[in-house]
């Protein structure tokens, strides 16, 4: 059976309307990417390294990272060759099989959070300023509010202008308290009230906004040092997660980002917004095999329920869905 068929009848029995969101969501990337391989496809009789060489182009321009391309094209090469595949529409199928591949490849892919059985879990969110970041912490108020949980949020972003009354915004829209101080008071001070007011009203879950840019790097990594270091001195082993907000409309520059957040704080997941708004969605896999840490979440809308949590095999129905709805029962 075809890897195509194989995931068209996984996506029949799961919920259709998420399977839908990732569909919608990754349209611009699937009209760049899928067509032009179905282009590439029709204009070739054999599979050759001219074939393979136009195929890499169009992988590095969806954003799939150099580094990646590099390692695809050879398992490519090795599967065409085994397979003794001549037709040129049987390596789609293979492609789709190896993105998913390389997406679950390795250590720490699950894309599930780190909830705490019982107590407080808290979730520390970190990334520049302009990301989403504090959208994204109300969608997830919403999302864990909806699923019967106690939500708490820290405004810990005490220096962007405004970014204390846009994190109040969401709590009133969604209906969670907001742990705050004043505009330019200590981040770790306000951590520090906001898990003392998680445990006192026994909260779920505490998301903790943070400042997405200081005057350099050293003194927002310090910063963040700082924030962490009270937080796990006032719950041990907390915070169970550090989500690194990146858009996925910047592309390269979202993968630089994130390599630079890993190399001084301990990214544990990635939450990649702004997905539905790019025609370069590769930048996930970039993400997961080149810095090893696992998307979590994905922004496919501007909806509330827009922000689903990441699925490999969804991810790969959206770039390729017409070719899977295609493919013969």
């Amino acid at each position: 059976m075809s890897f195509f068929k194989k995931l068209k009848e996984k996506m029949s029995q799961q919920t259709t309307t998420v399977t839908e969101k990732f569909k919608e969501g990754l349209s611009k990337t699937r009209n760049n990417f899928s067509e032009k391989v179905n282009e590439l496809v029709s204009r070739y009789r054999k599979v050759d390294e001219d074939f393979f060489e136009e195929l890499e182009e169009i992988l590095i321009g969806a954003d799939v990272g150099f580094e990646t391309v590099m390692e695809l094209i050879d398992e490519l090469k090795k599967e065409v060759k085994r397979k003794n595949i001549q037709d040129p529409k049987e390596v789609q199928d293979v492609i789709s099989e190896k993105l998913v591949a390389i997406y679950q490849n390795g250590e720490d892919q699950s894309s599930t959070i780190n909830m705490q059985a019982e107590g407080l879990t808290v979730i520390l969110f970190v990334g520049v300023n302009g990301v989403g970041k504090t959208t994204t912490i109300g969608k997830l108020a919403h999302k864990y509010k909806e699923e019967g949980k106690k939500v708490l949020l820290a405004a810990g972003d005490t220096f962007r202008a405004g970014a204390i009354e846009q994190l109040e915004v969401w709590g009133e829209r969604v209906g969670v308290d907001v742990i705050k101080h004043t505009e330019g008071s200590d981040p770790a001070a306000v951590m520090f009230d906001a898990v003392q007011a998680a445990k006192s009203r026994q909260a779920d879950i505490l998301l903790c906004d943070t400042a997405g840019r200081l005057q350099n790097k050293v003194n927002l990594m310090k910063e963040l040092e700082k924030v962490k270091r009270v937080i796990e001195r006032e719950v041990p082993g907390a915070p169970h997660e550090v989500l690194l907000v990146l858009d996925a409309t910047t592309g390269q520059n979202a993968l630089v980002q994130a390599k630079t957040f890993k190399e001084t704080t301990n990214v544990s997941g990635i939450v990649l917004t702004k997905l539905d708004g790019t025609a370069k969605g590769g930048i996930v896999l970039a993400i997961r095999n080149e810095l090893h840490i696992p998307v979590k979440f994905v922004g496919l809308g501007e909806k509330m329920d827009d922000l689903q949590s990441f699925d490999p095999e969804k991810y790969v129905y959206g770039l390729f869905s017409n070719l899977v709805e295609q493919s013969e029962e």
